[in-house]
């Protein structure tokens, strides 16, 4: 069960990435409860709108951005619309992932790879790179990234999904050396097992019963944005 609210996020902009269900749907109503203003990215328009009623419950506030996130110029629109409405980015939530197929490394189909490293690797770091400069506006600026071991412990039949993890690990803690000495940090959030669509593919055998909802790991990235 997830702390009560305190308002510790109170006039900050979040925007979170897979924001219509699972952890980013989770985080987008724990940073709500918490004060933010979050502006959720996915492509499913009906499953934003769900999250946004779901917002708006515990007395927030959203913007909807339905968008596909291997349409890479569109970050750089969306970058320059958030900086001409709001001035800043204080906290960024790079959750949208998929699992592709699990299997040999060898078989992996080059175009599922592809898509793939466009989601995992290439689109964080356009967003990366279209909000830097907004995070550097923002008193303490937060660039969170969502992880998993499958990045770092090698394990028969991850294929692309580990290996795209990997390098989208690699890519943060790059970043976050970059950052040096500013106000801006970048994180990654590893929030282990939990009961999303994308575990159910992995391990449809798996008692879900056992294993943590994404709500009561949407606390990670509060600490996280806040540390």
């Amino acid at each position: 069960m997830s702390d009560p609210a305190t308002g510790r996020l109170t006039g900050r902009l979040a925007l979170i990435t897979g924001a219509s269900r699972g952890i980013g749907a989770a985080v987008a109503r724990r940073f709500a409860a918490e004060g933010a203003h979050v502006v959720l990215v996915a492509r499913t328009v009906g499953g934003l709108e769900e999250v946004d009623d779901q917002v708006r419950a515990v007395g927030g506030n959203a913007t909807l951005v339905p968008l596909d996130l291997s349409e890479f110029d569109k970050i750089d629109q969306m970058a320059a619309a958030i900086h001409q409405r709001f001035g800043r980015l204080d906290i960024l939530v790079g959750n949208a992932g998929m699992l592709g197929e699990l299997g040999p490394l060898a078989h992996l189909d080059p175009k599922l790879l592809q898509r793939m490293l466009d989601l995992h690797v290439t689109a964080n770091w356009r967003l990366i790179r279209a909000f830097d400069a907004l995070l550097r506006l923002a008193p303490a600026g937060r660039a969170l990234f969502t992880s998993c071991a499958a990045g770092r412990e090698p394990k028969a039949y991850w294929s692309g999904y580990a290996v795209t993890k990997a390098a989208l690990e690699m890519m943060v803690q790059v970043y976050d050396a970059e950052l040096g000495l500013t106000r801006v940090k970048a994180r990654l959030v590893d929030p282990g097992p939990v009961t999303t669509a994308l575990r159910k593919t992995a391990f449809p055998g798996e008692d879900r019963t056992a294993v943590p909802k994404p709500d009561e790991v949407a606390g990670l990235f509060l600490e996280a944005a806040l540390a």
